[in-house]
């Protein structure tokens, strides 16, 4: 096996983990996992047309091809699609490879990247036109070509829980910190602890600094 193969498998297994999963195994709920999305990243203004972001991002293909993403969508690993944490749906972006000057223009229709210290998931059809399959990271510029109006509302996604006694016992205790609460319940049974919704995005940050959550739009 290439090196190049490993580090595609080491970021295959990276990804599973944290989209499927979407958590960190911990103690002290029972040895249950429970799920960790750390810590919201530095969030951007609501952005308008020719917002610029940097940061490393990487590739998605299987097992998620086929399912539903976070925007409503069936995931197409062959189309010229994005996964982004707070750009809203169908945002259009052109991604550049700092690395090697490649360049493509893809349309946010999913939530992630989910591991720390990435800004973009890019699908294959994404991967190949930025030379992305082999090294599965490189660092790239994010330029908004498209911005629809940004959300409206927030919410932070505080943990998410295969195990919906855990679940609960997070929904307690940031009740019991005054924070609305609640479990939705996804596919494949992952109790998800949403804390909102926010009608002031500053407000909705703060509360995701407070709980170590992740901030999304609503409905995300």
């Amino acid at each position: 096996m290439t090196r190049a193969e490993c580090t595609r498998q080491a970021v295959d297994r990276a990804e599973i983990r944290w989209r499927v999963i979407g958590l960190l195994l911990t103690l002290g709920l029972g040895g249950c996992a429970s799920m960790g999305r750390g810590r919201s990243p530095d969030l951007p203004a609501p952005v308008t047309d020719g917002w610029v972001e940097e940061g490393v991002a990487s590739w998605y293909g299987e097992p998620f091809h086929g399912r539903r993403t976070a925007s409503g969508e069936v995931y197409d690993m062959h189309a010229p699609t994005a996964a982004h944490r707070t750009l809203p749906f169908g945002t259009r972006v052109r991604v550049e490879n700092l690395s090697n000057g490649r360049s493509t223009t893809l349309r946010i229709t999913d939530r992630g990247p989910f591991a720390k210290n990435r800004i973009l998931d890019v699908s294959r059809w994404g991967a190949e036109e930025l030379r992305l399959i082999g090294p599965g990271v490189a660092r790239v510029r994010i330029t908004v070509l498209d911005a629809p109006a940004s959300p409206r509302c927030w919410e932070i996604q505080a943990g998410a829980f295969a195990d919906s006694a855990n679940a609960d016992r997070l929904r307690v205790r940031l009740l019991d910190d005054q924070f609305p609460t609640r479990i939705d319940t996804g596919p494949g049974g992952l109790h998800r602890v949403r804390v909102g919704p926010f009608e002031d995005r500053g407000v909705a940050e703060s509360a995701a600094r407070r709980v170590d959550g992740l901030l999304l739009g609503c409905g995300a």
